[in-house]
């Protein structure tokens, strides 16, 4: 199995610490495009896409392998090994965030710092526990998914990109939702939204940056507040970015705040 085109991993830049970028739900490694490159100077910056994903091997896919997203963290591992590199930072999108604790979980030797953007651990409301979905939001979600993908991707889209924010950016949301094989997508969407790793936090140990945007709605600002206070070594900053997509709609500040971080692990007051 040849790793590399399995997750189409690229490496970019010319320093020797080692950034990898890991997308969410339905996206590809495209979108983190407007903030990679002002790394490239002092990082050398991974990108990769999930299986079944972009520009994947889609036969690699194995609906067993992931029904969860152990089968994703596999696939990190696998790719942070096939880089040979001693130390790694994760800067994860959205459930990307949660595919990258579970990696730092598994080999707290390896991933030397999380960068979580839009994070959420539960994004179904709970007893004392606010997530954002009802899990009747996201059954009828999944519905709407087998019976119209076309119009079900047309809804979502906007939603997350949020209206103040360029139409493009939804327009180019929904053509990588409905880029991916239906089934593919429905069952990561399972695997994303049914999911629950709330009784882990406790374990990570590992420093952890929580970038959570204002008016999100797919993970409200509770769910940064909560994984801030549930993390061992956490900072949160909360941006001025609306939507659930900053990379995309607010690169600029997206880049500020990784790149403090980065250098001394703080974050700027002026949020």
């Amino acid at each position: 199995m040849n790793i590399q085109t399995r997750n189409n991993i690229n490496v970019y830049g010319e320093g020797n610490e080692v950034l990898i970028f890991v997308h969410g739900f339905g996206a590809n490694q495209d979108m983190w495009r407007l903030v990679t490159p002002a790394f490239y100077q002092d990082y050398k910056v991974v990108l990769y896409d999930h299986v079944g994903s972009g520009r994947s091997d889609s036969a690699s896919y194995d609906p067993n392998k992931y029904n969860d997203l152990e089968g994703y963290k596999t696939d990190l591992l696998e790719v942070i090994a096939y880089l040979d590199a001693p130390v790694v930072t994760l800067i994860g999108h959205s459930v990307g965030a949660m595919i990258s604790m579970l990696a730092a979980l598994e080999k707290p030797e390896v991933v030397k710092q999380l960068i979580m953007v839009g994070p959420s651990p539960r994004y179904m409301n709970d007893e004392n526990y606010i997530g954002g979905f009802e899990k009747s939001d996201v059954d009828e979600m999944l519905e709407m998914m087998e019976m119209n993908f076309v119009g079900w991707a047309s809804y979502l889209a906007p939603i997350a990109i949020h209206q103040e924010n360029d139409e493009k950016f939804a327009e180019e949301l929904k053509t990588s939702f409905t880029s991916t094989n239906v089934e593919v997508i429905n069952q990561f969407a399972k695997a994303t939204f049914y999911s629950d790793y709330r009784s882990l936090l406790p374990q990570v140990n590992t420093p952890v940056l929580i970038m959570q945007c204002s008016d999100d709605s797919i993970v409200p600002e509770t769910v940064g507040d909560y994984l801030a206070e549930n993390l061992p070594n956490a900072s949160l900053v909360k941006l001025n970015a609306k939507g659930h997509y900053p990379q995309l709609s607010h690169p600029e500040e997206t880049v500020k705040f990784i790149q403090a971080y980065l250098q001394n692990r703080t974050v700027p007051a002026d949020a």
